[in-house]
């Protein structure tokens, strides 16, 4: 990753915005078909018919929690879903970068951000030992500026505290990054940071309220309005 302390913008965004700071999966890359891919996988070993991907894609933002609850119909607390969630783990872990790529709308929207010296981040609720391979295999840690995981900080979203943590490894108060996310947990984390939330409407979205009753500054239905947002379009 980038170094601690970022340089300020060379030019003036909106809200003087100094970072901008991106969930991973859904908003940044397009990770579902593996994801997916793993739960198929594992339903597979348990000797049940796979399911259409439609069905698993809008849990990934869940995590192993929401693929194991599509996959099986199964929540923490359950009898054996810790076993499965580990086993999911175990497959996805295999296959962490089969399929999985940035979205084709966010490279250009990456590389505007370059173009102006606006530095970014990721957060996310992926743990390290998965996030940091993938992001290094998408050769994006040579451009963010910090990487922070669900194992950084004791809490993960949607407690404010990786999205906190960020900001400091920037040395940036949390008010000076907006944050981008596909779920719901994202702009709760966000708000609760004192950052400005946009929703990622390309994303997963999950399976709870509609985007447009999260609570976010904007609704974002692609990558590049974030430059319309920041003004600098």
């Amino acid at each position: 990753m980038g170094s601690s302390q970022v340089a300020e913008p060379q030019v003036f965004v909106r809200a003087h915005c100094a970072a901008v700071l991106f969930d991973l999966d859904g908003t940044l890359i397009d990770s579902a078909p593996d994801l997916a891919g793993a739960a198929n996988d594992l339903r597979a070993a348990q000797d049940l018919p796979p399911l259409p991907y439609e069905r698993l894609r809008p849990m990934v933002g869940s995590g192993a929690r929401g693929m194991v609850g599509a996959a099986f119909g199964l929540v923490p607390g359950d009898a054996g879903f810790e076993a499965l969630r580990d086993a999911f783990l175990a497959r996805y872990a295999q296959r962490l970068l089969q399929e999985t790529c940035v979205f084709a709308a966010v490279k250009p929207l990456l590389q505007a951000l370059a173009e102006v010296g606006l530095p970014w981040g990721i957060v996310t609720n992926k743990a390290m030992r998965f996030a940091e391979p993938v992001v290094q295999g998408l050769g994006l840690h040579q451009q963010a500026a910090v990487l922070i995981a669900g194992d950084t900080t004791p809490h993960a979203k949607p407690h404010p505290a990786p999205l906190l943590e960020a900001a400091r490894r920037l040395g940036l108060p949390a008010s000076r990054c907006v944050y981008v996310g596909d779920d719901q947990r994202d702009m709760q984390a966000g708000r609760s940071a004192g950052m400005a939330t946009l929703a990622a409407a390309w994303g997963y979205l999950g399976a709870g309220e509609s985007v447009e009753a999260w609570g976010a500054d904007q609704v974002l239905q692609s990558p590049m309005q974030l430059l319309n947002w920041l003004e600098l379009a």
